[in-house]
C-alpha cells in the first residue's frame, strides 16, 4: 500500500464536524487525525475524548489518529481508549516515562506513536524503538495549523528512515505540518508512510475531496 492519508480535524469546520469528516473518508481514506491541545504543552485548547466519541458512529470504518499535545500524555490514554482511538501519540518532551507510557498504549489495544517537536533529534528513540508503532514528526512548531514548513525538520524523515533500517524495526513514519501539493511527494520520496494534512484538504477552494485528489496526484499510484 502506498502512503496514507490522514486528514486532520483541526483544519476542518468546526460546526460541521461530521459532514467534513464523513466527506474525508468518502474519497477512500480512512485516517482521521485527531489534534489534542490543553493549552499547557503548546499555546492552544482544541479537543478531547467526547469528539472522538461523537464521530465514531458517525465514522464507524475510520481510524482515530489521536496525536496529544499535552503534557502529563499518560492521564489521556484511557478516555481515548474508551471514546474509540485506534492510535495514540504522545510527545518525546511531554512525558519523562516514555517507555512506560508507550507500553501503556499498547496494552490498552493501540497503536503507540511518538511525536517528535522541530528541535527534537531521532535519536532520543533509539532506547524505545521497540516500543513503538508510529513515529510523527513535527515539521511546524506544534499549536496552531497553517505554518511555514521548516525544511530543517522535515529532514528528520531520511534520518528516522535510515535509522529504522538499521534497528530491523517496523514503525511507520508520519509527518504533521504544511504537509500540501509542494511538501508531499518530497516526504514520501523520503521515507514517509503518513502525511498528516490539515488545511490542503479541508480549506481546498472546491472542497474536500478535490483536496484529497491534489494530494493524491502528486504523490502518484
Amino acid at each position: 500500500m502506498g502512503v496514507l492519508l490522514a486528514p486532520s480535524l483541526l483544519a476542518a469546520d468546526h460546526a460541521r464536524f461530521g459532514e467534513q469528516a464523513q466527506a474525508a473518508l468518502a474519497t477512500g481514506e480512512h485516517w482521521l487525525h485527531v489534534d489534542v491541545m490543553d493549552g499547557r504543552f503548546v499555546p492552544n485548547l482544541t479537543f478531547g475524548a467526547e469528539v472522538v466519541r461523537a464521530l465514531k458512529p458517525l465514522c464507524p470504518e475510520a481510524v482515530f489518529d489521536v496525536h496529544l499535545m499535552v503534557v502529563e500524555p499518560e492521564r489521556y490514554i484511557e478516555p481515548f481508549v474508551a471514546a474509540g482511538a485506534h492510535a495514540i501519540t504522545v510527545h518525546q518532551e511531554a512525558t519523562p516515562h516514555l517507555q512506560r507510557t508507550l507500553a501503556a498504549i499498547r496494552e490498552a489495544g493501540c497503536l503507540a506513536g511518538v511525536a517528535l517537536n522541530p528541535a527534537t533529534p531521532p535519536e532520543t528513540l533509539r532506547y524505545v524503538l521497540g516500543d513503538l508503532d508510529l513515529v510523527l514528526v513535527m515539521t511546524v512548531n506544534p499549536g496552531f495549523g497553517g505554518q511555514a514548513f521548516l525544511p530543517s525538520a522535515a529532514r528528520k524523515v531520511g534520518e528516522l528512515a535510515q535509522l529504522r533500517t538499521e534497528a530491523g524495526a517496523s514503525f511507520k513514519i508520519s509527518v504533521d505540518g504544511s504537509v500540501n501539493v509542494k511538501t508531499a511527494a518530497g516526504l514520501a520520496r523520503d521515507g514517509a508512510d503518513v502525511l498528516v494534512a490539515g488545511s490542503a484538504i479541508f480549506n481546498h477552494p472546491e472542497g474536500v475531496a478535490a483536496g484529497v485528489a491534489a494530494l493524491r496526484e502528486v504523490l502518484g499510484p
